[in-house]
């Protein structure tokens, strides 16, 4: 059996406890490999040795970090394949839609390699006779990531570039699910170049979370996952004096107007709901129909949710690939019986789908249920699978009552062709990232990701300027160099401009 272990000080390191988590292939339900589970000894191993090498590369230059940066840019970029094959063999996703995730961490990567621009400080020439005032941006020091299952590379590739480009040194903790992206990840960045220990890949459960929130030399800390895990990840690191940015659960929707195309619009839901099984912080997993929207809605969804091809991730025309383990399967598939049981009429059911030849796949197929109204349990827990629930309302202003009454306020989107109605929305709504006719609003890398309420814990988004921000913090120097014998100038009062 593959045993799958830590990256410290660049190599890789089994560590210090016979303790060991099953990696799932969740197509076939075979177990393919064992995870070693890190230690609170091997967390500060970690630490000392990431801070052991922030004292050079926290004085390194632009110019040697942009290079490391460009390498690392080249050899992802011709790993994609590699790369999205294990995501695929661990999480489930088809092959493409790994692919995809890939391209979207590059692009922060590629944000990252314009580093010296955004450091740039400012400087003000003669803000007093003789005095100058300029300020810079200067590395934190350790930096920690935690990440979820659903994203492997992306997630962890919209942190850690701008967390290294910045000067800082990073501890990747990923998914107990899917770890195997992160040690291809280290091995690449050792192949770019990047100096031992400034990146590092700490495999393990609640221990090692709970020792680097701990750990006095962890600086910050960015997490992405469940909204009571985020608070909790939250409280605790700040409590110990860390930045936090804590990014949690969601509760997306869509709202249709009746002027939307049926057509355009049903693609795009069918595509924002059932892509990578739901398994996206970002997916569709409400939509709100406006009106006279409802019926041709639920008739085009439908038809096109149970044409989706779902099979194994690695097989060239699968559409859609398993939900992660068979606890995510059970519960997504007790949901779906209780949006019936609550009275909602289940129009898609995929609770029984086989796949031939996976009988032990994790499977769950398309699911669309019609007249859900937001007292039911499908409607409000964050289901993290292929379920779309269609919500029906009289107007637009109900519509955005219905979005800013729930807790979570991540993303939304709105399908009309409607200019007026579309500001209304955008303006109106309590959510952090927004779409129109756009069903999965996920900023370029040069802005930044992040929702609101339930959804974000923390002041700051993810990658782009405020990943930036988040990472650095600033100095201001106020300068005056004497050149007059004996005129100091200096005064017992408080000092003020001449």
């Amino acid at each position: 059996m593959r045993t799958i272990t830590h990256w410290i000080g660049g190599k890789p390191v089994t560590g210090s406890t016979d303790r060991t988590s099953p990696v799932f292939n969740p197509a076939t339900g075979e177990q393919q490999a064992e995870l070693a589970l890190a230690s609170v000894d091997d967390v500060d191993t970690a630490v000392r040795t990431a801070k052991a090498a922030f004292e050079r590369w926290g004085q390194s230059s632009l110019s040697q970090r942009t290079k490391v940066l460009f390498d690392f840019r080249e050899l992802v970029n011709a790993n994609v394949q590699r790369l999205a094959e294990a995501i695929s063999d661990e999480h489930g996703k088809v092959v493409s839609d790994a692919r995809g995730e890939v391209q979207r961490g590059l692009e922060v990567i590629e944000f990252a390699c314009g580093i010296p621009t955004l450091l740039k400080g400012g400087f003000s020439d003669q803000v007093s006779t003789g005095v100058d005032v300029y300020s810079f941006r200067q590395a934190l020091g350790v930096c920690v990531g935690i990440t979820p299952f659903n994203f492997p590379a992306m997630v962890p590739m919209w942190m850690f570039p701008v967390a290294i480009a910045t000067g800082n040194t990073f501890i990747l903790k990923p998914s107990e699910r899917d770890p195997s992206a992160s040690l291809i990840i280290a091995e690449l960045w050792a192949e770019a170049g990047l100096p031992d220990g400034v990146f590092n890949v700490v495999q393990g459960d609640k221990t090692a979370v709970d020792a680097l929130l701990n750990h006095p030399d962890v600086a910050a800390v960015s997490f992405v996952g469940s909204t009571p895990i985020a608070r909790y990840i939250h409280q605790t690191g700040t409590a110990n004096g860390k930045r936090v940015q804590a990014l949690g659960g969601a509760k997306n929707h869509a709202i249709i107007l009746p002027d939307a195309g049926i057509d355009y619009t049903s693609d795009h839901l069918v595509a924002a709901a059932f892509g990578s099984a739901g398994e996206r912080c970002m997916a569709i997993s409400a939509a709100v129909a406006v009106g006279s929207a409802a019926d041709d809605l639920i008739a085009a969804v439908s038809e096109k949710a149970r044409a989706v091809k779902v099979g194994p991730g690695r097989e060239a025309d699968s559409e859609m690939g398993p939900v992660v383990t068979s606890a995510a399967r059970d519960r997504i598939r007790s949901l779906i019986g209780s949006g019936e049981e609550q009275g909602a009429k289940l129009v898609v059911d995929g609770r029984g789908l086989t796949v031939p030849g996976h009988d032990n796949g994790y499977w769950v197929g398309p699911t669309v249920i019609d007249e859900v109204t937001t007292s039911m349990d499908v409607y409000k827990e964050e289901i993290f699978g292929p379920v779309l629930s269609v919500v029906r309302a009289d107007s637009v202003d109900a519509a955005i009552n219905m979005i800013n009454s729930n807790p979570y306020g991540n993303g939304t989107a709105i399908f009309t062709s409607s200019g007026e109605a579309a500001r209304t929305f955008q303006r109106g709504v309590n959510v952090g990232m927004i779409g129109i006719n756009v069903p999965i609003p996920v900023p370029m890398a040069y802005y930044s990701f992040g929702g609101w309420k339930d959804s974000l814990f923390g002041q700051s988004h993810i990658h782009g300027p405020e990943g930036v921000a988040f990472y650095t913090r600033a100095k201001v120097v106020t300068s005056r160099w004497p050149h007059v014998e004996g005129a100091s100038g200096s005064s017992f009062h408080f000092p003020t401009s001449n």
